[in-house]
């Protein structure tokens, strides 16, 4: 019975995993790789093929993944078509002529295909199954064996080997992230990820959706600073093209691997134990409850062996003492003493060891500074509440944050000190006064305090008076909550040039961070401009009445003598310019993030010109009017020199253009003709800087000396539009969306505004695949804005080289 038993045993191992293999580790362009064979690694500690997850019938899910060859049970470490299983076991790997690693099934039909570059000399081209469990795609005339043309390591699964990258590669946008299975029997993406987010310091997070649910800590020049693994030679590097964490063994014997667990929402490092044949717990994330993300709340430490484990910093007390003592500790701590802000000689900071430092979400980095010159930064900016070390080997290096301290806890190693800003303790100076003051000038002191009261309380009263006349204004007449303008100076840092984010049309815009910790953009309008009063009034009123996603949201205003500040909502990723613009950012917007924003925009903007309760022209559609949230999810911004109509009205004229040329339509240019086809207009340039990676002004192809336009029009002509698409987007790139955004983005620049759509079939248009109208010359054309089937003496428009908002008495 006992025999029967193991044949059984064997029969069902050898249904999970075919053990028919090759002698080699490597296929080429004229082999294949059938259901049934397996390839193995040199040192024959990998293999690869077919397998089913489950001891199901052979043919009802079919894999090709790499497992542990040596080892019992097929531990599987990698799977190729893990959305996208073979119904039955007639399925083969296989090289294809565009010289890609391809799944083909028994109907020859494409099940999965690796995220290659294309090469035409497939016969020239190599799969191997290297000792490490890296599969690999390379040309095998190529002089150095490591130039992969493909590799496994940069799409892992739920499994992290020993020389496995997770990461980013900023060049190409590729991000190595772990992805635990759906459950055991089925590989398929869960919600429970692993990945290395681009913070100011680098820092490794699991999410369960899309809630951060557990964080390492900054690197600290040897180690995560909230872990400890002494078995492991850990690296992590940071560079313009790249940035990675992985680990290597320090006993070259040992066989370990990290697995993500989707049903127990954990990531666990086990080790093979070769004489008890099984794998060995060797450490478990999350550890304990101080492990889960921002357990205790800002400002708060977690001591996982305390009950309760949650305690306020030294000079922190509860925001609110009724919820702590309730076990409650979202709202965290807040200090006893607010620190003066500016007057250096009264704010010290505190030295806490021993700690994970907090998330460095918002934090500012600095390689170069001493500690001491980390101190002085830190002192200068009012936000400021924290400062520590890049490096521990030798304390170099400068971290700071602002704002409130998140995701604090003992660390299991000591090492890293964080200096925490507060009011130092007044016991000393007190103990001082009593001994220096003599009783002789005690009368004189009380006079003056009875002085200073009765010149502090008129002051209030002054104030009080004063705000309650502005606030009347905003609250009133402009519908929106009143900002004391200190408030704003205190958030701003006193409008700090390290916290400025970018120049609107008629002043600058600064990030800020009020009392409560919530982050601002404040935009602080030029008072050297007669444009400013008019403008300031029209977007405070428009913004106050518009409520939609793909529009920045108005949180309120400030209004002292001069001083006008208007207060919206931060977007964290800045604006489309910053980032699309900039050859070390613009990987980051792979196609699909790039239609999303251009579908963005274009429902913002069907919103203002069809949908609120007055119809809005925008006047100013440009690439830094886009602002983008943490998910880059565009927002319109600025609409200071907006117009809105009431009724049926769609158009209108003025003496007095304003707008940003490169954007601007011709007619309103010309001859100050506006109207919703002429954000259309804008809205088209837009969409083809999009999808371009280019500005439309200046002369990027010296070839023929057109701009953006006039190079779009020309590769129409020769019906090669797919050579303005970005060539950073590589293999991302959707072609026949990229091709139907070119398409509508040329019939919104036409030269007379009846050829345009409107924003509503902007949006079909972009969303089907109905046969389009075909687009004739647009406007514009070349650098010096020459309008399309007009003399090029009449009607030429000399430009500046910036891109700020412009505005002319005279149209003509």
């Amino acid at each position: 019975m006992a025999s029967f038993t193991l044949m059984l045993l064997l029969a069902k191992l050898l249904i999970l995993f075919p053990s028919i293999s090759p002698a080699s580790d490597t296929i080429n362009g004229s082999q294949s790789l059938p259901d049934g064979t397996t390839l193995v690694s040199k040192n024959g500690t990998f293999e690869m093929g077919f397998f089913s997850p489950s001891n199901s019938n052979i043919t009802t899910n079919r894999y090709l993944g790499i497992w542990y060859k040596s080892i019992p049970g097929g531990t599987v470490v990698w799977v190729a078509n893990r959305e996208k299983p073979v119904k039955d076991n007639s399925s083969k790997l296989s090289i294809s002529t565009q010289g890609k690693l391809v799944i083909i099934s028994k109907s020859n039909t494409l099940v999965w295909s690796a995220n290659s570059t294309e090469k035409s000399n497939a016969m020239s081209l190599v799969v191997q199954l290297l000792d490490s469990g890296n599969l690999v795609l390379r040309d095998e005339k190529d002089s150095n064996p490591q130039n992969y043309l493909w590799q496994s390591f940069d799409y892992p699964c739920d499994t992290f080997l020993p020389g496995m990258k997770i990461g980013w590669n900023l060049k190409t946008g590729l991000n190595r992230r772990l992805t635990a299975w759906k459950n055991w029997d089925d590989p398929s993406p869960g919600d429970f990820t692993w990945s290395m987010e681009l913070r100011n310091k680098r820092e490794l997070v699991m999410w369960k959706g899309s809630n951060e649910y557990y964080r390492s800590g900054p690197w600290n020049g040897v180690r995560f600073s909230g872990k400890s693994t002494p078995l492991f030679n850990l690296e992590f590097e940071s560079t313009p093209d790249e940035v990675f964490y992985r680990y290597n063994h320090k006993d070259k014997s040992l066989i370990t691997r990290v697995v993500l667990n989707q049903s127990l929402y954990s990531r666990k490092r086990y080790n093979w134990i070769e004489e008890n044949q099984t794998w060995s717990l060797y450490s478990s994330v999350p550890r304990d409850k101080c492990d889960n993300y921002n357990l205790c709340g800002p400002n708060a430490n977690c001591i996982a062996n305390e009950s309760p484990p949650c305690k306020c910093l030294r000079g922190f007390k509860p925001k609110s003492v009724r919820k702590y003592e309730a076990l409650d500790w979202s709202q965290g701590c807040v200090l006893r003493e607010p620190w003066s802000c500016g007057i250096k000689s009264k704010d010290s900071f505190e030295k806490f060891s021993g700690l994970k430092l907090p998330d460095t979400a918002r934090s500012w980095v600095d390689g170069y500074l001493t500690l001491d010159d980390c101190k002085a930064k830190c002192l200068e900016n009012c936000s400021c509440t924290a400062y520590s070390s890049l490096d521990i080997r030798d304390g170099s290096g400068c971290i700071i944050w602002f704002g409130a301290l998140l995701d604090l806890r003992e660390a299991s190693l000591p090492g890293q000190d964080l200096y925490i800003r507060m009011v130092p303790s007044q016991t000393e100076h007190k103990k001082v006064a009593a001994v220096i003051i003599p009783a002789i000038l005690l009368p004189f002191v009380i006079i003056f305090i009875f002085t200073y009261i009765y010149w502090r309380k008129r002051r209030l009263r002054e104030k009080s008076s004063e705000s309650k006349e502005k606030k009347d204004d905003c609250e009133g007449d402009l519908e929106l909550p009143f900002f004391d303008f200190a408030t704003i100076v205190r958030a701003t840092n006193d409008f700090s040039s390290d916290n400025r984010l970018g120049q609107g049309g008629f002043g600058p815009v600064y990030w800020g961070t009020l009392e409560n910790g919530k982050e601002i953009a404040a935009k602080r309008l030029c008072n050297n401009t007669g444009q400013g009063i008019k403008e300031f009034k029209n977007e405070v009123i428009l913004c106050a009445k518009l409520q939609h996603r793909n529009l920045v949201k108005l949180l309120g205003c400030s209004i002292q003598g001069e001083e006008k500040v208007l207060v919206y909502e931060y977007m964290p990723n800045k604006s489309l310019d910053s980032v699309l613009f900039d050859s070390s950012q613009s990987g980051l917007l792979d196609w699909s993030k790039r239609f999303n924003i251009i579908f963005g925009i274009a429902r913002g903007l069907l919103y203002l010109h069809q949908d609120s309760r007055l119809r809005i022209i925008h006047r100013d559609m440009k690439a830094s009017n886009i602002l983008l949230d943490s998910d880059l999810n565009p927002k319109i911004s600025d609409f200071g020199v907006a117009r809105m109509f009431s009724g049926n009205q769609t158009q209108g004229n003025t003496k007095r253009v304003v707008g940003t040329y490169g954007y601007m339509a011709p007619e309103y240019a010309i001859d100050g003709l506006f109207s919703i086809k002429s954000d259309v207009y804008s809205f088209g340039v837009l969409l083809l800087e999009i999808v371009s990676g280019k500005k439309n002004r200046g002369i990027f192809f010296s070839d023929h000396g057109f701009n953006l336009l006039g190079h779009a029009w020309k590769l129409w002509n020769e019906d090669t539009p797919i050579e303005l698409v970005d060539a950073s987007l590589g293999d991302t790139i959707a072609i026949s969306e990229a091709l139907r955004c070119i398409h509508v983005g040329l019939l919104c620049v036409q030269l007379h505004p009846e050829d345009r759509p409107n924003m509503a079939s902007v949006i079909f248009m972009l969303s089907s695949e109905n046969t389009l109208p075909q687009p004739k010359e647009p406007a514009f054309l070349s650098e010096r804005m020459k309008i399309a089937g007009e003399p090029s003496t009449s009607n030429e428009i000399k430009t500046s080289t910036n891109e700020l908002t412009v505005t002319l008495l005279e149209a003509r």
